[in-house]
């Protein structure tokens, strides 16, 4: 690993940056000297991209063990898998590794906060975020990409994240595992098989790019609401969290939670108070944490539109933050 830099990290330390080959740019060169005039001119365009881009990306891992006590209280019923990953990140500090987290699926009802959960872990490891909705796709090659001979075809996700991104150990998300869908002889779950193994991800191969890349360091989520949907060889490659709905005084810290989180991002939030009214926040704990946030958000508005600078309780429209369409938290 060469020289080390120093990125800023969100509720964690500054972590040490080295830096990490994700594909080797000479075999990119050798493709594109090789590619025949009649090769489609979207892989052209990728190896060209590739090329400028270059293919060394930070590796991040803490330099001190993260502060994770601003988590705990965020998202109560997350302190099991939250345990997990504190062990983990303690194993490599003050070590020449690399954050190294086993493939963890995340198991639970609708809109219980699992996709939220995984986009804040990323922010506390200080590395880039892929998402893979799988309830969307059904086509096989979504993670893997498909061959370039065929029309409209692109490179998967995975190597997406890894080619757009600045990371080598990128968190990556397959939202609602089990709600993918096989067509015809494509398996949507396929490149998950040889992508949760470190060695058979190390050369990861691309359908569309041809290129191996090295996606040993992705840090994988999965999300699911029914386990006996996903096959057992692929299971027993993730370490399985069952997370319950938060009780109510879980749920009252995640409103008081997205209430700070909303309002510190936006430039309007500093004319509101710093916390929520308590009637505020007993009228959004009943709602699951998805909920809540669509809530807090049109709450905003509702103060607003009245002339106010802080919220009450009537400005909670339960109908509207609640149950509507399904659409990630």
């Amino acid at each position: 690993m060469s020289a080390n830099v120093s990125l800023p990290v969100p509720s964690a330390p500054i972590p040490v940056a080295g830096f990490k080959d994700v594909y080797d740019v000479s075999a990119v060169e050798r493709a594109l000297h090789e590619l025949p005039n009649s090769a489609s001119e979207a892989l052209r365009a990728l190896y060209e991209k590739m090329l400028r881009l270059g293919g060394q990306r930070f590796a991040v891992k803490p330099s001190a063990l993260p502060g994770m006590h601003e988590l705990f209280d965020e998202l109560p019923n997350f302190g099991a898998v939250l345990e997990h990953i504190r062990r983990q990140l303690a194993l490599c500090v003050d070590t020449e590794d690399d954050v190294e987290l086993p493939p963890i699926l995340l198991l639970g009802e609708p809109g219980i906060g699992k996709t939220h959960f995984a986009r804040r872990v990323s922010q506390l490891l200080g590395t880039g975020f892929g998402f893979v909705p799988m309830s969307s796709l059904t086509a096989g090659w979504i993670l893997s990409g498909a061959s370039s001979q065929w029309k409209n075809a692109k490179p998967g996700k995975v190597f997406e994240t890894f080619l757009n991104g600045e990371y080598a150990n990128p968190l990556i998300v397959v939202d609602e595992l089990d709600k993918a869908a096989a067509e015809g002889q494509y398996d949507p779950l396929g490149a998950l098989y040889e992508l949760l193994e470190t060695q058979t991800a190390m050369r990861f191969i691309d359908e569309f790019a041809e290129i191996p890349i090295d996606a040993s360091g992705a840090v994988w989520f999965a999300t699911a609401n029914d386990a006996s949907r996903i096959p057992d060889p692929l299971l027993n490659r993730l370490n399985v969290y069952e997370i319950e709905a938060p009780d109510a005084e879980g749920s009252a810290r995640i409103a008081r939670s997205l209430y700070r989180e909303i309002r510190a991002a936006h430039d309007w939030g500093k004319r509101f108070p710093e916390a929520p009214s308590s009637g505020v926040v007993e009228k959004l704990a009943a709602l699951t944490p998805r909920e809540m946030r669509r809530a807090v958000q049109a709450a905003f508005g509702n103060a607003k539109v009245a002339g106010r600078d802080e919220l009450r309780p009537e400005d909670v429209d339960a109908q509207r933050g609640a149950r509507k369409a399904r659409i990630g938290f």
